[in-house]
């Protein structure tokens, strides 16, 4: 298991220490957890939950039908 040293000023170390007391986890483990969710590569379970969850939500088409026709690209 690898150590970290990292330096904080006094006030970051106290919001720190009530962050993990108010989780009911030690300091090094709420750090290891918040390590863990800013380098997640999926989404959190609870926001896949959340695809289709707007039924009346229009569809790309109907949200681009009044946009009308794009111009052509210039050739490179």
């Amino acid at each position: 298991m690898g150590q970290v040293t990292i330096y904080l000023d006094d006030e970051t170390e106290t919001r720190m220490k009530e962050a993990a007391k108010a989780s009911g986890v030690a300091v090094s483990r709420w750090v290891a957890e918040l390590v863990r969710e800013k380098t997640a590569t999926e989404w959190p379970e609870a926001v896949c939950q959340l695809a289709g969850a707007w039924p009346d939500f229009p569809d790309a088409e109907t949200l681009r039908r009044a946009q009308g026709q794009d111009v052509a690209r210039e050739p490179f």
